[in-house]
């Protein structure tokens, strides 16, 4: 029932969002279909572990396999960084979110999973979320059940120790004019942001599963950064987001070049790619390519779907190596757990993640690492990397390019010395 409920209202957000650039998270939400099995990938016994609140969430000491960030060397290549990401993220009958951690595990790849708070209560607690400009328990995608709360959460759990980043979707996934999320102010966006926080750190509570394992983080601690519904809002967005701590912001649309900050966050957008077939160039987004093939139909003519599967897949290809051979910026790619034109864009994802992630020099890290690794840098070596145009390589080659001899980093930033306790 959740399940069909969740692609019956990704339909209507599909249409309501076609006309725009924007992507539009339809996320996911749990099936009622049998009952909760055992829960895997609990912290081990002798682990540290110390419950925050009513035990939804835990401190277990610092996220497993997170590589630790390094400065470049004077004339040292810079790494080809991709970022897969998935808006909404939550396990539902499709099994997505538990499909694409293996793709990860299995090519040697980190991902970012934007929770949409919402996936975290259930249907009949509704009432608790008070949306901006909207009545209390209003939201444009689907609430969750008891089943699909615990594979979300198992999910959430797993992806977390095997060192991919939770970030968040935040909630009720509002687009457009009356009350969307472009019209929010920032005192709008704080109390959003604060009740997606509130929803992870009290699942148990609001779901009933009590007896569950925590999720092994303090998610106050853990987000970070995060992407708007429909990419809209991003101003009045980065100016709570700052104020709240985060460190990154993926909600807007740019060209594949070296990042830099902005209102004091990294602007790590979704890049334009080219667009096989076509002159223009396209959003590094499923939902993206989906509008300009089958319109506001997410499930367009069936002898298509291979078709339009291959022109994603070949454009973020093509976008990937136009970066690999040339100025190294990082490939930022966003996608939904959907089935649209018959699953083509997931099993695209599936191919792109299996031919790039293992080739050399080639990082495949999520938002949280690759925030790291920037932090970790000399500025005036990404600002000289930042004059490098789209598919720009260094006329004069790498090793000379940044010869320079790169400034020591400051104390406490990664990369630099430690600071003493």
């Amino acid at each position: 029932m959740a399940a069909n409920q969740r692609i019956a209202v990704g339909a209507m957000v599909a249409a309501a969002c076609a006309a725009s650039l924007a992507g539009c998270a339809t996320g996911s939400s749990g099936s009622k279909e049998g009952a909760p099995g055992p829960v895997k990938g609990a912290p081990a016994p002798n682990s540290v572990l110390r419950l925050i609140g009513d035990g939804s969430t835990a401190y277990t000491g610092a996220q497993p396999h997170l590589p630790k960030p390094e400065r470049l060397k004077s004339g040292e290549k810079p790494p080809q960084f991709v970022v897969f990401s998935w808006d909404g993220a939550g396990e539902d009958s499709q099994k997505l979110f538990s499909h694409f951690r293996k793709v990860a595990k299995a090519n040697n790849a980190t991902m970012t999973y934007f929770l949409s708070g919402v996936y975290m209560l259930p249907e009949g607690k509704r009432d608790l979320y008070h949306p901006p400009q909207h009545s209390p328990g209003r939201s444009d995608i689907g609430f969750n059940d008891e089943k699909g709360i615990a594979d979300t959460v198992q999910q959430l759990r797993l992806a977390w120790l095997e060192g991919n980043e939770i970030g968040t979707h935040f909630n009720g996934h509002f687009c457009g004019p009356d009350g969307g999320a472009g019209e929010w102010s920032v005192g709008d966006w704080k109390n959003e942001i604060a009740q997606a926080k509130k929803f992870v750190k009290n699942w148990k509570t609001n779901s009933g599963l009590t007896n569950s394992p925590p999720l092994p983080f303090d998610y106050d601690k853990e987000l970070i950064g995060a992407r708007t519904p429909c990419l809209e809002g991003q101003k009045n967005f980065m100016k709570a987001a700052r104020e709240m701590g985060f460190r990154y912001d993926t909600s807007g649309v740019n060209n594949q070049v070296w990042p830099k900050k902005k209102e004091g966050l990294w602007d790590l957008s979704m890049q334009l790619v080219p667009f096989p077939g076509h002159t223009n160039e396209q959003l590094t987004m499923d939902y993206n390519f989906m509008v300009s093939q089958s319109g506001t139909s997410t499930q367009g003519d069936p002898d298509k779907h291979g078709y339009w599967g291959d022109q994603m897949r070949d454009g973020l290809l093509k976008g990937f190596s136009r970066a690999y051979d040339g100025n190294r910026a990082p490939l930022v790619i966003g996608n939904h757990f959907e089935s649209w034109n018959g699953g083509t864009y997931m099993r695209a994802v599936d191919e792109v993640v299996e031919r790039v992630c293992n080739k050399p020099d080639v990082r495949c890290v999520s938002f949280r690492q690759l925030a790291d690794w920037l932090d970790a840098q000399d500025p005036q070596t990404l600002a000289k990397l930042r004059t490098l145009e789209v598919g720009e390589a260094p006329k004069q080659g790498w090793a000379s390019f940044l010869s320079a001899r790169p400034a020591p980093a400051p104390k406490g930033v990664p990369g630099g010395p430690a600071v003493k306790q």
